[in-house]
C-alpha cells in the first residue's frame, strides 16, 4: 500500500468531523490535509488505545525520531511520515509545529487533571493550536495574522472537543476541566467520574460552552478579510464544531457526562455548503 492511501485509509475509517470542510479544495491540498489528520490519529491512538504508558511513551518517542528524519536525510520508517516527507516541503510546515503535537500527546501520558486554565490552554495549544496553524499553512495565506486565527480556532475546537467528551474522559478517569474552576462552581470530583450530573456541575458547564462560544467570536475576528476566502474550509469545519456546541447547549451541556452528541453527516455537509456560500460568523 502507498503511503498516501494508507492515510487516505486511516483518515476515511475515523469519520471525524475534521474533514468535513475540505470536500471542495483542489487535490494536493485536499490530500496534505488528509496526511496531517492521519499523522494526528496515530499519534492520538498511541495516547489513548496502549494500556502500559510506558509502552507509549517509548512509542511517542520513536515517533519523534522518526519526525526527524522527514527534515533530514534520513529515510521515515512510517507510511504516513513518508507521505508527510513532501506535504512539509510542498506547505511549508515546520518541524517544531508538528513537534508540538507529539508533546500534547506526552502531556495525556503524565497527567490527567489540569490546574487552571492557563495550564490547559498549554495542552490545547500542543494537540490543536499547532494543528490549527498547519491547516492555515496548507490552505494558504497573505497576512501573517491568519497563522494566530487558527491558532484561536484550533482552540476553540478543543474545548468543544474537551465539552463533548467530558463523560467519555471521565469513563478513563481523565478530567479536562480546570480544578480551579470546578472549585469555583462546587464541583468535585465524584460526580464527574461517576458521571452523575449535579446543579453545580450544570452550572460548570454552561460557564465552559459560553466561555469556548466567545473563543470562537475572537478567532473569527482575527481572520483578515484578504485570507477569507483561502481560509474558507477551516471557517467550514469551525462552523460545525460551533453546531456541534451550540447544540450540546440546547441540549443541556450537564448531559455530557450521559452521552456525547454527534452532527449526522447530512447536517454536517448542508453546514458545509451554507458557509460555503455566506460563511461563518458565530
Amino acid at each position: 500500500m502507498q503511503p498516501l492511501e494508507y492515510c487516505r485509509e486511516k483518515a476515511l475509517s475515523s469519520r471525524s468531523s475534521f474533514l468535513s470542510g475540505f470536500l471542495f479544495l483542489s487535490k494536493n491540498k485536499r490530500d496534505a490535509l488528509v496526511v496531517l489528520y492521519a499523522f494526528c490519529r496515530e499519534l492520538d491512538d498511541v495516547a489513548d488505545g496502549c494500556s502500559d504508558k510506558n509502552v507509549a511513551e517509548m512509542s511517542l518517542r520513536w515517533w519523534q525520531a522518526d519526525l526527524a528524519k522527514v527534515f533530514s536525510d534520513g529515510l521515515p520508517e512510517h507510511p504516513v511520515n513518508k507521505a508527510l516527507r513532501q506535504v512539509v516541503n510542498t506547505f511549508a510546515m515546520p518541524h517544531e509545529e508538528l513537534a508540538e503535537i507529539i508533546e500534547g500527546m506526552l502531556m495525556d501520558l503524565r497527567q490527567n487533571r489540569y490546574a487552571d486554565f492557563a495550564s490547559l490552554l498549554l495542552y490545547c495549544y500542543r494537540v490543536a493550536g499547532v494543528v490549527g496553524r498547519l491547516v492555515a499553512r496548507i490552505l494558504g495565506f497573505e497576512n501573517p495574522q491568519t497563522l494566530a486565527y487558527a491558532e484561536k480556532q484550533g482552540l476553540a475546537l478543543q474545548l468543544t472537543n474537551i465539552i463533548r467528551d467530558v463523560g467519555e474522559d471521565a469513563r478513563m478517569g481523565r478530567i479536562y476541566l480546570p480544578q480551579d474552576e470546578c472549585r469555583r462552581f462546587g464541583v468535585t470530583e465524584n460526580p464527574i467520574l461517576q458521571c452523575r450530573p449535579t446543579e453545580e456541575f450544570a452550572a460548570l458547564m454552561d460557564f465552559q460552552t459560553a466561555r469556548a462560544e466567545q473563543v470562537y467570536r475572537d478567532a473569527r475576528a482575527l481572520l483578515p478579510p484578504e485570507d477569507c476566502k483561502k481560509q474558507n474550509a477551516g471557517l467550514v469545519m469551525a462552523a460545525i464544531y460551533y453546531v456541534l456546541l451550540q447544540e450540546i447547549r440546547r441540549d443541556g451541556a450537564a448531559n455530557v457526562l450521559k452521552y456525547k452528541t454527534v452532527i449526522p453527516a447530512p447536517r454536517k455537509m448542508r453546514i458545509a455548503l451554507k458557509t460555503r456560500f455566506f460563511g461563518f460568523k458565530p
